[in-house]
């Protein structure tokens, strides 16, 4: 019997999961097939790399040396799969793709073609979502991987950075600042805001960064929270107030002279864009080839 790197990774996730049940429900599979797939890796080194109990399985010393070589296995295939993906231009299949909401009504669609023109065989399916149901339905398997505007922390995703994008002041064409050139982040807050709701991406970025710059966000002007990009950059045209908002979002508006942006002396509201997917579950080919092209794109060439 020969080592296989399906076996391994079987392993390392009961280990990680710290049960056989835990692990088959990770990798979508029963729990006797994870069972038969470890006993036949033991078999393969002749020793015990688990520790049964009624409560939770332990690693022996054999376990624990394995552990790092099983680990450095599913990182070499990760590696592998995001090296040839370059090359797999005659790939076929679905991707279910969870998205939030800037990220998949103002950047997506301005890349799922130029993609679908070098892959025409990946077909992809698109949910727009908030991040906690995007996190829910990668932990459920409905879902290959997610894109979200802000880290999430859970045990079992894994996240990576694979795009850049800022934050803009948004104003009316009316405004008093309108007429400036730039102004400064200070100056910017003694005017009322409209704001995404609490929890957004958007929102967390912005308050962030204040708070790094030693401004407490709980003092901005806010008169107006909206669910959704759209509807602040409609309060926004209205004169209702000024906001943050994501360049991607506003190139439109911003080309037709509804609103404009200006720059900030003191501060640029960057922010990353990261992919999430379930740790334990190696992704296809297809979703790697897939965030292999975002990562290579500028991302400001195509907005």
């Amino acid at each position: 019997m020969a080592l296989n790197f399906h076996q391994l990774h079987i392993f390392y996730t009961v280990a990680e999961r710290g049960s056989f049940s835990a692990a088959a429900q990770a990798l979508h599979m029963t729990q006797p097939a994870v069972t038969m797939q470890v006993q036949s890796l033991e078999d393969y080194f002749g020793t015990k790399l688990l520790q049964r109990s009624t409560k939770r399985i332990e690693l022996t010393e054999s376990g624990r040396a394995l552990m790092p070589y099983a680990l450095k296995s599913i990182e070499l295939i990760r590696e592998t799969d995001a090296h040839m993906s370059k090359f797999t231009k005659q790939l076929k299949g679905r991707l279910l793709l969870g998205s939030s909401l800037t990220i998949g009504e103002y950047i997506l669609p301005r890349l799922l073609g130029p993609f679908g023109q070098e892959f025409p065989h990946i077909a992809i399916s698109l949910k727009v979502m908030n991040t906690a149901q995007i996190v829910e339905d990668i932990l459920n398997h409905q879902l290959n991987f997610g894109l979200v505007e802000a880290p999430v922390n859970h045990p079992d995703i894994h996240m990576e950075a694979v795009m850049s994008d800022e934050l803009q002041l948004v104003v009316d064409k009316a405004h008093p600042l309108a007429a400036l050139p730039e102004v400064s982040l200070q100056d910017a807050i003694a005017y009322p805001f409209v704001l995404r709701e609490q929890g957004s991406g958007t929102r967390l970025v912005m308050e962030e960064q204040m708070r790094q710059m030693h401004i407490d966000p709980s003092d901005l002007k806010i008169v107006m929270e909206l669910g959704s990009t759209g509807a602040v950059k409609s309060a926004v045209e209205a004169g209702l107030g000024i906001s943050f908002l994501s360049a991607s979002s506003v190139k439109h508006e911003v080309a037709l002279g509804l609103i404009q942006t200006i720059p900030l002396t003191d501060i640029k509201f960057k922010r990353q864009f990261y992919s999430i997917n379930l740790k334990s579950a190696l992704l296809p080919i297809s979703a790697v080839t897939f965030l292999t092209f975002l990562r290579e794109r500028d991302l400001q060439q195509w907005l």
